[in-house]
């Protein structure tokens, strides 16, 4: 079946790619290039709706026609233009990671789907990592990052910064003047042989809207190039696997009146890998790996209830925002592992090991937002405030068992662990917060200041079952309280009508999580145990920037420099003593960690009509980044920081159809710290620079149709990217492994009525 879907898809894309040539629609007249980059409102910057030229840090929002344009399929194609962010991914089984900004990454930075954070990232050893790539492009309206420290209005996690994907309303797909929508798309990428297909329902009525939107998608491995099809450790070609997922966005709004609307939305999605972990399958003197599979599954579903007013004649609020709402998600990931002693030359004890980790996260949670507009002198302000409560409830366990094929028996012994175990014990976290900002706006417009201070309150309840008890004996787990308080102050000078300046402060922090608090497991074996840490203090952030940006009918341009000092960094599971008693090595997780974060970002765009009146049909965007990071406790710089990137592209705009070329950079990754081994420290891997073509092209087929295409490192060279490299010695003989796909092609057909 799915080979059937794929090779349908490839097909109906490349009919389609011909129709531009011969269709009757398509035109060459220009198009006027119109600059909105500044203009673009965001809501997550400052919990109102706000242009981008307004606040005080550096935003990006990520409209759904860019996306469109740039044949964005995953969370990785989201943010490949984008300077200063990226998305993690590793070799193997568990593929794309999370997102990093300046640096940072996983639970130090938060992701939120309308408003509501998703699970939380977990991983241990080499059979389990929880990810948090629950989001399908296909299913949202834009993208908002906000980079930098965001605790004064988000609380706990945004210590890097924050990402907000905003799902699709009925008024989105409905075309202007209609009622109704009924849509389909599919598409289709040659990285990872990849296919979807989607459909999508809209009606909008006086009282009653309603949106419907499903999407299936299948694929493979995501290629790469190396050029090893072996099986065991010298494999660099990426190990087989087929993917799957479903994504369903289900709306019902009700407006009462112009001013009210209620809103009760379903956002559900589900994915499941099947590895076949070639590189795995490895021969020692005394052991050989046969065979080695994964499935992994992962589901989430969100389920939210809201109201929006607009128009109070309220002493407290002109409008406001509330939601309710309850996320469940879950990952299963199951290992098969077939292994063979050896011995004299001879192969004995054949043995199935199976094991299985599950992670389960349940938020319930509400939010409250208000905002209030006053005049005092000559200065207005907007004051938003807000209280938040959520309680989540987290079981992670890990099991498995081992089957000697030649006797039958059935061991639930896999050293170093006796399954199950939970490494940490069930856990209850309650988050109560409230927060206060105001926007202060001189009378001529030319001055913005925004004060904001939130507090929040940090409560974590752990439970002991017969499963970590057995596990930890006469180990008791922590509970802990953490209260905090986040101030910010920014300011927004708009020198001239083109020009203004930017700059602040805001604070950040991240409470004691609990696997870090209570991570803990006994092993008499090997002679050591893991002790829980109630003493735990949050890991917190100064963070100040500086910025200009400039925008009129011809160019934009925006240029922040920044400076992010971190404290308190949590280090799991640090050898700190020996038991007296009994002898068993002690490790404890500990605030050790200090850190300095520091660059500079540029993005903006040209056109080409400020040389010639006749090239108004051309537009040269461009972006860059770099930044250097040191961990100041040990005195050495921080692998986590990407190396200087940038973009440059050349767009040309007709009225029915455009292209692009584009340029992808990155400097050499040459300060890295000395990775540990068995043997010593050695030397990490050094990713070289790089720079990779790509061509973008996008035309509307008729009234009821549009293609987007892309042919993505056009000259199809080698290289790596940092964000996708782990920690990998530079005499690894496999570093094929870890370079990105080669020439690909990515594609996708859009119909709607």
């Amino acid at each position: 079946m799915r080979s059937d879907l794929k090779t349908s898809i490839r097909l109906a894309l490349c009919l389609t790619a011909c129709a531009p040539y011969l269709s009757v629609h398509a035109s060459t007249t220009p198009e006027a290039t119109e600059f909105d980059e500044l203009s673009r409102v965001t809501v997550t910057a400052t919990k109102q709706a706000t242009e981008v030229v307004d606040v005080p840090a550096a935003v990006t929002v990520i409209e759904r026609e860019q996306m469109d344009r740039e044949v964005v399929q995953d969370i990785r194609d989201l943010v490949r233009y984008e300077p200063g962010v990226s998305v993690t991914s590793g070799y193997g089984r568990f593929g794309i990671g999370d997102f990093r900004i300046r640096g940072l990454e996983a639970n130090r930075v938060l992701i939120e789907t309308d408003g509501i954070a998703v699970s939380d990232d977990f991983s241990i050893g080499s059979f389990a990592s929880n990810n948090r790539n629950f989001v399908d492009p296909m299913m949202l309206k834009s993208v908002e990052i906000v980079r930098g420290p965001g605790s004064s209005l988000y609380g706990s996690d945004a210590l890097g910064g924050v990402v907000s994907f905003v799902t699709r309303d009925p008024q989105d797909l409905v075309d202007a003047g209609e009622s109704s929508h009924v849509g389909a798309r599919i598409g289709y990428s040659s990285d990872d042989d990849s296919a979807h297909a989607a459909a999508s329902w809209a009606q909008l009525g006086q009282r009653w809207s309603g949106l419907l939107m499903l999407n299936h998608r299948e694929g493979s491995e995501l290629e790469n190039q190396g050029d090893v099809d072996s099986v065991g450790s010298t494999r660099t070609q990426a190990n087989p696997a087929d993917t799957e997922s479903n994504n369903l966005l289900a709306k019902l709004l009700f407006a009462p009146s112009a001013d009210m609307r209620w809103r009760l939305a379903l956002d559900a999605n589900e994915s499941s890998t099947l590895t076949d972990v070639l590189s795995s399958e490895t021969t020692s003197a005394t052991l050989r790996v046969r065979e080695m599979d994964g499935d992994d599954h992962q589901t989430r579903a969100r389920l939210s209830l809201g109201q929006e007013v607009d128009a109070l004649d309220s002493l407290f609020a002109d409008s406001l925002h509330w939601q309710v709402y309850r996320q469940d998600s879950e990952t299963t990931q199951l290992t098969r592992e077939d292994r063979v002693g050896i011995s004299g030359g001879n192969e004995v004890n054949p043995t199935l090991r199976e094991r299985e980790f599950n992670f389960d996260q349940r938020v319930t949670g509400g939010e409250f937002t208000a905002s209030k507009s006053l005049q005092t002198g000559g200065w207005t302000h907007r004051l938003t405030w807000g209280v938040e409560a959520t309680r989540t409830e987290v079981h992670q366990k890990r099991d498995g068992r081992a089957t000697n094929l030649s006797t039958g028996a059935v061991s639930s012994t896999i050293l170093p662990d006796v399954f199950p175990v939970r490494d940490f014990p069930i856990s209850t976290t309650s988050e109560v917060a409230a927060y206060l900002q105001d926007e202060i706006v001189s009378a001529n417009g030319q001055w913005r200041l925004v004060p904001a201070i939130r507090f929040d309150h940090y409560d974590l309840d752990p439970t002991v079952d017969p499963i970590y008890a057995q596990d930890n004996p006469g180990i008791e787990p922590s509970g802990i309280t953490r209260d905090r308080v986040s101030p910010k102050l920014g300011l927004v000078w708009q020198w001239t009508d083109a020009l203004s300046l930017f700059g602040g402060y805001s604070a950040g922090f991240r409470s004691p999580p609990y696997n870090d608090v209570n991570l803990g497991f006994t092993n008499f074996q090997f002679g050591y145990t893991a002790i829980p840490n109630p003493d735990l203090k949050p890991e917190t952030s100064d963070g100040f920037e500086l910025g200009l940006r400039w925008q009129d009918t011809n160019v934009y341009a925006s240029l922040s420099t920044y400076l992010n000092r971190y404290d308190e960094f949590i280090e799991s599971l640090i050898a700190v003593d020996v038991d007296p008693q009994t002898g068993l090595l002690i490790f404890q997780s500990r605030n050790v960690a200090e850190a300095e974060i520091k660059g500079v970002e540029l993005k903006g765009g040209l056109s080409l009509a400020t040389f010639n009146p006749n090239w108004d049909a051309w537009e040269l965007r461009f972006a860059a980044a770099s930044s250097r990071g040191d961990d100041l406790t040990a005195d050495q710089p921080l692998s986590s920081v990407d190396p200087a990137t940038a973009t440059l592209g050349l767009m040309y705009r007709a009225d029915h159809w455009g292209a692009e070329l584009v340029g992808r950079f990155a400097e050499r990754k040459d300060r890295l710290p000395p990775m540990a081994t068995t043997t010593g420290d050695a030397d990490a891997f050094v990713a070289p620079g790089y720079g990779v073509v790509d061509l973008l092209f996008d035309t509307r087929l008729g009234e009821h149709a549009s293609l987007n295409f892309g042919v993505f490192n056009l000259l199809d060279k080698k290289y790596w990217e940092w964000s996708a490299t782990p920690n990998v010695v530079a005499t690894s003989a496999v570093l094929d492994r870890y370079t990105a796909p080669g020439r690909y092609v990515s594609a996708q057909l859009d119909l709607h009525w």
